[in-house]
Parts: structure tokens; C-alpha cells; sequence
């Protein structure tokens, strides 16, 4: 790197570099009110943990904006900007999700539905009892957090499952899995008949305005793909594996996942059925530990201490198999909660949150991993001074 270059990556990682997107860009007192509160929340992070970049979107009072910070990648060295496209790692379920929900809606399937209707080779098996509800609420039975290291294939997959037998009674107990919700994705999009990437950019990116957002970027869009990097610096990006696509594979764009918050928070219009399948997602199933449990989505009632979210994100929610109870009837969407859901994968970091009622929602995209107590903290500080929580 020669010393031109050098000096601008420092200059880029000591300087918060903010931009504004989507709202109009004339300055108006409300942009830099939240340019303001942003930026003083954003650059502690950032330098604590030595975050090479991150984008900021924000939906507040029907108006949405993207601040952007820091380096997409230190070598070459490249500024975070409205294009640059993030890991999301586990918020990429909550698309799994939406697609389970607009098949719902669609008719191609019911929650109710084991897994067997839509994987024959399943049949019979314990795993082809499962519900689809089951696979979107972490409540089959007991699955492991990640694949298993034994697995390395479609064939190997469905063996596993086929000799997977529950550790608890199915809708007792709450075990966050990439299994569940890679599953979750690969059975809607069996329902439909079409591979699962394709429905996504089809069914969701596309009708919901996503015009910067892949599961398989394409050659032209890797030039903004942002670099992932370890916490000693170290350059990765998530590799492909079984159900990867399903459970973490989604990259994008704050400017694009602050769209998806709209959407979810009522803010953009879109198609009917998809409106439906969104609001579906935000329906209440289980109660597990300080959490209500949506599909894939996770519900606190609000307002909501700090405390509790992080309670609710944290390592016994990821790692431990927590009692869940359900609820009957299903709690139908409200607008007095706090939404959320993180995202990691080993170079970026992620978190999503939104309050209906307050029509305010925060996205955090990083690209290194940083601990979840922080992301909340930093979400929640901000939203606080915008909404007046």
C-alpha cells in the first residue's frame, strides 16, 4: 500500500465519513438531528472495537435515512457507501420467515404442515413430524445451533434428519438453530416448487423495492461487497455450506434492510399478499424466557428496559435450550412492542430492531462481529433519543 493510500485508510477509519440516502438531500433539521445523535452513538463503537465500517439506517416519523462510516476495506482502501453490500448473517431468517408466511398466505402450505408433506425422504421420521410452525419458532424439539460438521451435503442433510430424534417434547422448549430455520426456508420453497434464492430476489427483494440485496451476488456487485474482518483484523467473508443460502445467506444494503423496516413497520406500500405475509411474521406463538417468540422475529412488549433486550439476545437465548410455553390463541400483531433480531457471521455483525407504534426501526451493519450487549446498547441509545422512549 503506498503512503497516499495508507494515509486516506487512516484518515477514512479516525473520521466518521456520513452520507444521507433516501431522504430528499437537502439538510432539514430532523436529518441533522439524527446525523448528530448517530454519529456520537456510532464512533465509540467503532473505535472500542476497532470496526473498520459501518452503515447506520434509520425510519423515524416516515422518513428514512443511511449514514455511512468508516471503510468497506482497508486494502484496498474503500469508503462505506449507500452501495456496499453487508453480511447479515441470522436477520437473513427473518426473509426465510416472510417467504414461509407468503406461502401461507399464497396457499401453498400451512403452518400446521409436517415436513414430511414437503420432503418425502423425511417421512416417517421424527424430523418429518415437525411443523412448519415449529421450524419458524426454534420449537421442533431440540436442534443443534449450528449444522454439523459431519454434514457437507443435501444427502448427508436429510440422513441426519433422518435419524434425529428430539431431546424434548415438539412446542416445549425453545433451541436456536440454523437447522430449524434453514429447514424453515427450504421447505416454503418447496411448497412453491422453486429454489429458494430465486424466490427471495423474486418474491421479496423485488417487490419489496430491494434493489441492492442477493443471496448470490452477482460478479458486477462484488466490487461493493464489503470486506469482512475478524476481530484481530484478519480479511474472511462466509463460506457456503448446507443451508447456508436458507438460514445466513442474505447480503445487503442499509439503504435496502431500512426498506425492509418500513415495510415491516407499515411506512412503504406494498403488494396485498405480501403485506399479509409481512404482518404474519409479527404474529405471537411461544413464550421463552423474557421473550415472545414470532416467527423467526423476536417480541418484547413496550416500552422495554435495555436490560431485558439484551437478556433476550444473549448467550442462553443463542446456546441453551430454553422451556417455551405456547400461547393459545396466537397473539395477532401489536403495535406496543420492540422487534428485533441479530445477525453474525465470523466478519460482520448485525442488528435490526423496530417499534410500530413510535413508526421508528433501526438497522446496524457492520463488517466485523462485535458483541450483541453492544449492538442493543447502541441501537437503543439511539432510537431513544429519536423517539423519545
Amino acid at each position: 500500500m503506498n503512503k497516499k493510500i495508507s494515509s486516506l485508510a487512516a484518515f477514512l477509519v479516525l473520521v466518521t465519513v456520513a452520507s444521507w440516502a433516501i431522504a430528499p438531500a437537502t439538510e432539514n433539521g430532523r436529518e441533522t438531528n439524527a446525523k448528530r445523535v448517530v454519529d456520537a452513538a456510532v464512533g465509540p463503537v467503532m473505535k472500542k472495537n476497532r470496526i473498520a465500517g459501518m452503515a447506520v439506517g434509520l425510519a423515524v416519523g416516515g422518513k428514512a435515512y443511511v449514514f455511512n462510516y468508516g471503510l468497506a476495506s482497508r486494502q484496498p482502501a474503500k469508503p462505506v457507501t449507500d452501495r456496499t453490500l453487508f453480511e447479515i448473517g441470522s436477520v437473513s431468517k427473518t426473509f426465510a420467515a416472510t417467504l414461509a408466511s407468503y406461502a401461507q398466505v399464497a396457499g401453498f402450505l400451512s403452518l400446521d404442515d409436517p415436513v414430511g408433506k414437503f420432503v418425502p425422504s423425511l417421512r416417517g421420521s421424527a424430523f418429518g413430524k415437525v411443523t412448519v410452525l415449529e421450524l419458524a419458532t426454534h420449537t421442533p424439539g431440540g436442534l443443534p445451533l449450528q449444522v454439523p460438521d459431519s454434514v457437507h451435503n443435501d444427502a448427508e442433510l436429510i440422513q441426519y434428519l433422518k435419524d434425529w430424534s428430539p431431546s424434548c417434547p415438539p412446542a416445549t422448549c425453545r433451541t436456536y438453530s440454523n437447522v430449524s430455520a434453514g429447514m424453515l426456508g427450504l421447505v416454503a420453497a418447496a411448497s412453491m416448487h422453486r429454489d429458494f434464492a430465486a424466490l427471495v430476489q423474486d418474491r421479496l427483494f423485488s417487490g419489496l423495492g430491494m434493489t441492492g440485496s442477493y443471496i448470490h451476488v452477482p460478479i458486477a456487485e462484488m466490487p461493493v461487497y464489503a470486506q469482512g474482518y475478524t476481530s484481530n483484523g484478519v480479511p474472511i467473508r462466509v463460506r457456503p455450506g448446507v443451508l447456508a443460502d436458507e438460514a445466513y445467506g442474505v447480503r445487503t444494503t442499509a439503504a435496502d434492510l431500512i426498506r425492509f423496516v418500513e415495510a415491516n413497520i407499515g411506512e412503504i406500500s406494498v403488494e396485498p399478499r405480501l403485506a399479509r405475509a409481512i404482518a404474519g411474521t409479527h404474529v405471537g406463538y411461544f413464550r421463552a424466557g423474557v421473550l415472545t417468540q414470532d416467527m423467526i422475529w423476536e417480541q418484547y412488549s413496550y416500552p422495554v428496559a435495555p436490560g431485558t433486550l439484551q437478556a433476550g439476545n444473549g448467550p442462553r437465548m443463542l446456546f441453551e435450550s430454553v422451556p417455551a410455553t405456547r400461547i393459545v390463541p396466537p397473539e395477532g400483531p401489536r403495535d406496543d412492542v420492540w422487534i428485533d433480531k441479530t445477525g453474525t457471521t465470523n466478519g460482520f455483525g448485525t442488528y435490526v430492531a423496530f417499534v410500530p407504534a413510535k413508526r421508528m426501526g433501526i438497522v446496524i451493519l457492520a463488517n466485523q462481529s462485535y458483541p450483541i450487549k453492544e449492538r442493543v446498547a447502541l441501537a437503543y441509545r439511539i432510537l431513544s433519543q429519536l423517539g423519545g422512549m
